[in-house]
């Protein structure tokens, strides 16, 4: 089952554009506009994650992480729009495991929950060596080779290129490709179809394959063959 995620903000914008992003990229989402309900929620739900708005009323931010810490080690990523370190310093004092401030953005919130899961509970295997047909891709000596031959990308092109042979015969959305990029607001889909272009080049003059077909309206698929 996809993990749960607790978005808790008193801004029904935010809340919402978390909610829906979140949704979109797999995610079972919940969420709550104060820091009583946040707290019921919470208890009631287990969530895997939780996000938490520094300014709540009722309870405040601060008050509701030191609650949950007490109460769990459920991983919770700090949502505040003072940028201030003595913020930030303190939100990692009284027990959340990252923050990021506002406005943010929703692909960088995306990349935070999933490297924070990772990280916490373990959901995702130390990267191993991908064997794909005569391609070979090991991330831990940054080298892949076909049929022995070295391929040289760019940083870029060998992390789209790592994940989307990491699972050969799935189509892969744009989306999940620039999340696993870096989650930067200044990606686009543009950059992706750009980097997938020249990956796609430099396979096919080491293969004479199309390894990687395009999946209109949608992203891309690293072909098994």
């Amino acid at each position: 089952m996809p993990p749960l995620i607790l978005v808790v903000d008193d801004e029904p914008k935010v809340a919402r554009l978390a909610r829906d992003y979140l949704e979109k990229n797999g995610f079972r989402v919940l969420t709550a506009a104060d820091g009583q309900s946040a707290l019921a929620t919470a208890r009631r739900e287990k969530p895997d994650l939780v996000i938490l708005d520094l300014m709540l009323p009722h309870i405040d931010g601060r008050e509701v992480c030191r609650i949950l810490r007490r109460e769990s080690d459920v991983p919770i990523i700090m949502l505040t729009a003072l940028s201030e370190e003595i913020d930030q310093v303190t939100g990692l004092e009284i027990g959340a495991d990252d923050y990021i401030t506002k406005p943010f953005s929703v692909r960088a919130l995306v990349a935070r929950v999933r490297a924070l899961l990772r990280r916490t509970r373990g959901e995702v295997k130390a990267p191993g060596i991908v064997r794909v047909g005569g391609l070979e891709i090991d991330p831990e000596k940054y080298f892949a080779a076909f049929n022995g031959v070295p391929i040289k990308f760019t940083p870029n092109e060998f992390k789209l290129l790592y994940l989307l042979a990491s699972h050969p015969g799935q189509t892969l959305t744009r989306e999940q490709l620039l999340d696993d990029l870096h989650g930067a607001a200044s990606s686009t889909d543009r950059s992706v179809d750009s980097h997938i272009k020249n990956l796609r080049k430099k396979l096919e003059s080491a293969s004479n394959q199309n390894m990687i077909e395009t999946i209109y309206g949608i992203g891309y698929r690293f072909n098994e063959k």
